[in-house]
């Protein structure tokens, strides 16, 4: 709790300090720009956070996205399929990537970043493939299914603002996401696996159904952000929808407090840390700095998460060591 709460006051800071360089940093419009993007960003980070807790690490998040998000518009405009067909496919091939990264790393024993990675390249060449490396549109008829991304929703007794509706995915998300991993057995599974999964098994979890779960959960997540990422822009440019979108996804774990050890984490962190990520490219934006400096900034911010988070650890193992003198002494 104490980690969230030095996320959330980092958070406040941030937007406190380009509110007061920017005053328009605060309009209504652009918190509610702030929120979507945030929304949509945080679908990918609550799933990668998953597999991060197991210690593992999912590089093809990026390459889903644009592989799911290109085959929604294919399906639906050049084969004319219903709506829940196309989804479903989406999701189905998404899910069907994440047992196979689970499989993978669980009975052959692969490492998770070679087998991620040469995911990003499959699923990218994949999608340019299938579409010939055209660019997938939807069209007007498809104004009513865009909503899911771009609409706006206006609650009762908050007036000149609107919250976004992937906002309410998000929650809904976050919500199940922070009921399995806090309050149920087998969160507990995963958190004790990423801390020691030798020990884990030894104690009787059945660790490898729990990192393939994780693996599927990251590229559902994954595929279900495609499919808004492409209905939110309302066209997908296979070559390059998603790229890096895995960055963002996993400096948004980590500054959300997922070590990349595994064994620890928080979903609040994480949409957190997600906020900070969105408000950081929106203050590069609004205080003229190059965009081109974009990359740099986030590299340097997961950097500084990593090292914070090493600084951390070891000064609490070295109170406790301390303490343990001191004990020992008395």
């Amino acid at each position: 709790m104490k980690k969230v709460l030095g996320i959330f006051i980092l958070l406040v800071v941030v937007m406190a300090f380009t509110a007061s360089m920017q005053p328009q940093f605060m309009s209504a419009y652009n918190l509610q720009n702030v929120l979507k993007w945030t929304s949509l960003y945080g679908i990918l980070g609550i799933g990668v956070a998953f597999v991060i807790i197991t210690g593992g690490i999912d590089l093809s998040i990026g390459s889903v996205v644009g592989l799911s998000g290109a085959i929604l518009p294919l399906m639906l405009t050049s084969y004319g399929w219903s709506i829940p067909a196309a989804i479903g496919l989406s999701l189905v091939i998404s899910l069907a990537i994440g047992l196979l990264h689970g499989v993978l790393v669980t009975q052959l024993g692969l490492q998770s970043f070679v087998v991620t990675l040469c995911g990003l390249l499959v699923y990218r060449g994949v999608a340019r493939w299938i579409t010939g490396d055209a660019t997938q549109g939807f069209g007007s008829e498809y104004d009513d299914l865009r909503w899911l991304a771009t609409g706006k929703v206006a609650l009762p007794g908050i007036e000149g603002f609107q919250f976004p509706v992937p906002f309410f995915i998000l929650l809904a998300i976050a919500l199940l996401a922070a009921f399995f991993l806090n309050l149920t057995i087998y969160g507990r599974y995963l958190l004790a696996l990423g801390r020691n999964e030798q020990a884990a098994r030894y104690s009787g979890i059945p660790t490898h159904w729990m990192i393939l779960l994780a693996y599927v959960i990251s590229a559902l997540t994954a595929g279900l952000g495609g499919i808004l990422f492409a209905l939110e822009i309302n066209s997908v440019q296979p070559s390059s929808q998603g790229n890096f979108y895995e960055l963002y996804a996993i400096a948004a774990a980590v500054l959300g407090g997922c070590s990349l050890r595994g064994g620890e984490g928080s979903i609040l962190g994480v949409i957190l840390g997600t906020a900070i990520l969105i408000v950081l490219k929106n203050a590069i934006i609004f205080l003229s700095i190059p965009s081109s400096l974009e990359f740099a900034i986030i590299g340097l911010v997961i950097i500084l998460g990593v090292i914070t988070d090493e600084i951390v650890k070891r000064w609490a193992t070295y109170r406790r060591t301390v303490k343990q003198a001191k004990l020992l002494k008395s």
